[in-house]
């Protein structure tokens, strides 16, 4: 069903697909299987498969339902793009998005080949965010792919962030989220490592988003970097001089 989300750079989740299978190394601690696991144990009928990959036709009208524009994460519980998705279903749901312009639908995957390889087969809207999520250097590649789509807004997630990331080039990309892990078995993130990508940022003139530092912990970590909440969004950069004067000056 459809959700209110505490992930701060969304309002609201929907997921006419759930379940996934991990494809690398950022798959390891997923969020979404452990709470589609409880979801199943509760007796909530989108998960009585489990996190198994299954398709929910009955959830494709629900955005045509809601009345106030909301900023809508597609698919959160599950990869709209993993191969155990049709085509046409996939279609059914670019549909959807398409004939509701009010609405921003951000779509996330890792399974950048098949995006690539279907993205001419979609009907790409203004409203329609894609982005590939970069968990470490090993994976720069699905950042062409998604550099090749024509989606209106293109963005990456750097999270869980667990290296260093290097040779990144921004180019043709409107937006950056960086967040490092959490949950019990959460890997450390580096500062360095996000220090260098908001710097990118800020010499590419790309919108920045700093998640969460993550951690067994995250919300006593919080997700302050430099004394700053970078809260950047694509449509509505505001970078003001006296706020990020200090950047360098702490630790």
């Amino acid at each position: 069903m459809a959700a209110n989300s505490k992930i701060e750079w969304t309002q609201c989740t929907w997921n006419p697909v759930t379940g996934c299978t991990k494809i690398s190394s950022g798959c390891l601690n997923c969020y979404a299987e452990r709470m589609a696991r409880r979801l199943q144990a509760m007796g909530q009928p989108n998960y009585r498969n489990g996190f198994r990959v299954t398709l929910h036709p009955h959830m494709l009208e629900m955005p045509l339902h809601w009345r106030q524009p909301r900023t809508v994460f597609v698919n959160s519980m599950s990869d709209l793009f993993h191969e155990d998705v049709p085509l046409e279903f996939i279609q059914q749901i670019f549909d959807v998005m398409r004939r509701m312009p009010q609405h921003r639908f951000q779509i996330l995957t890792k399974r950048s080949g098949r995006l690539s390889q279907l993205a001419t087969d979609l009907p790409w809207a203004e409203n329609i965010w894609m982005g590939v999520t970069v968990e470490s250097s090993d994976y720069i590649a699905r950042i062409h792919d998604l550099r090749e789509t024509d989606a209106a807004i293109k963005f990456i997630s750097f999270e869980p962030l667990l290296g260093s990331i290097t040779r990144c080039d921004l180019g043709g990309i409107d937006w950056v989220i960086v967040g490092g892990e959490s949950g019990p078995a959460a890997r450390p993130m580096d500062r360095q490592w996000v220090v260098d990508i908001r710097d990118r940022c800020l010499t590419a003139n790309v919108p920045f988003f700093f998640k969460q530092w993550g951690g067994v912990n995250k919300k006593r970590n919080g997700r302050s970097l430099d004394n700053i909440t970078w809260n950047e969004l694509p449509d509505a950069i505001t970078r003001r001089e006296s706020d990020y004067a200090s950047i360098g000056s702490t630790g």
